[in-house]
């Protein structure tokens, strides 16, 4: 039987009617350690001690600078100096980076065809608008994301779900229907908290440390659209099985 080109565009898209969501920082680029460098060079000038990568990944990787900051500073700290703090710190960070900006192996062409089969794409990052410019202005991915939401649009940041769940209103999907992209511990658990599937890469963390996912990858020449449609196929057959 011949299937017509409007039929099949229909059931094209039925099969990809979900959307994903993707970290910034250690997810679309491998930054987590200019990132450690520059908490690294803030903590000793500033005499904070000795900052090890354990506490670094459970503690600060994932969450918004100026959260950071202010727990290490103190909330009664004025916003010019947490600024003044802020800048010190990403300033050394870009400077660092810069010469070495590049997508996660794959990345590209991974985007390229997700936004051709017509799957919605949102960024949600904890990163300022500042840094986020700073990546897509040397990564030409910008237009491959329908949003762009970061921790300055929501009242909670992570480890709380909040930014994911504005990402999937933004898009228009409901949080079920969504997979997100993270690197951290913070960003796994704020997707699991929004009820979203959980993609983790492991640029920062072994597998092993990486749960509760749904998906584990190196990188992103491991994944295909159709399979990350699988993980939504595998809910809907136990919908009906039930």
């Amino acid at each position: 039987m011949v299937v017509s080109q409007k039929k099949w565009a229909l059931v094209y898209k039925q099969e990809y009617n979900w959307a994903a969501i993707f970290d910034m920082d250690g997810t679309l680029i491998d930054n987590t350690p200019y990132h450690f460098k520059s908490w690294q060079v803030l903590f000793k000038k500033h005499n904070l001690g000795e900052l090890s990568k354990q506490t670094y990944y459970s503690e600060i990787s994932g969450v918004p600078i100026m959260t950071t900051l202010k727990r290490l500073f103190g909330a009664d700290q004025d916003e010019a100096s947490l600024k003044e703090l802020l800048n010190e710190k990403e300033e050394f960070y870009r400077k660092e980076y810069a010469p070495y900006v590049v997508a996660i192996n794959g990345l590209e062409s991974f985007l390229s065809e997700m936004k051709s089969d017509g799957v919605k794409m949102a960024m949600a990052t904890s990163a300022t608008f500042e840094d986020i410019d700073f990546i897509l202005n040397k990564i030409p991915i910008r237009g491959d994301f329908d949003e762009i939401v970061n921790t300055s649009m929501v009242n909670r940041p992570k480890p709380n779900p909040d930014i994911f769940l504005k990402a999937a209103e933004k898009l228009n999907m409901p949080p079920e229907r969504c997979v997100v992209f993270e690197d951290s511990l913070a960003g796994i658990k704020a997707a699991n908290d929004a009820g979203m599937k959980v993609v983790a890469i492991t640029t920062a963390h072994n597998a092993n440390n990486l749960h509760p996912v749904d998906l584990v990858i190196n990188d992103y020449t491991e994944l295909t659209p159709h399979k990350l449609a699988q993980l939504f196929k595998k809910d809907e057959d136990e919908r009906e099985s039930a």
